[in-house]
């Protein structure tokens, strides 16, 4: 589990219709952001850009469609979740305030 991030897959759940302020319905990516999730490296990156990724889909009220055909995109390509750690760490934080 130690290249969770390093190894996961693209945000994007293959909606791709850029409706709002430039941002794609189904994931909330840009097309700037799509190209540049390609090529990020290691996992201090990938865990960065989907940790904004999350809080803009929890801000429009996304979040949970999203994450669901997410998870579901990256049982098929046979990865471990990056939202499993994301939410661990969330949860974490609430713990301690």
């Amino acid at each position: 589990m130690a290249k969770t991030f390093a190894k996961a897959p693209s945000p994007c759940i293959s909606v791709c219709k850029f409706r709002i302020e430039g941002q794609c319905i189904g994931c909330r990516m840009t097309k700037p952001e799509k190209k540049r999730f390609k090529k990020l490296e290691g996992k201090g990156e990938k865990r960065a850009f989907l940790a904004m990724l999350s809080a803009r889909l929890q801000a429009a009220g996304r979040y949970g469609y999203w994450s669901r055909l997410y998870r579901r995109r990256c049982e098929k390509k046979g990865r471990p979740c990056p939202l499993d750690k994301l939410e661990a760490g969330l949860d974490k934080g609430r713990e301690a305030a």
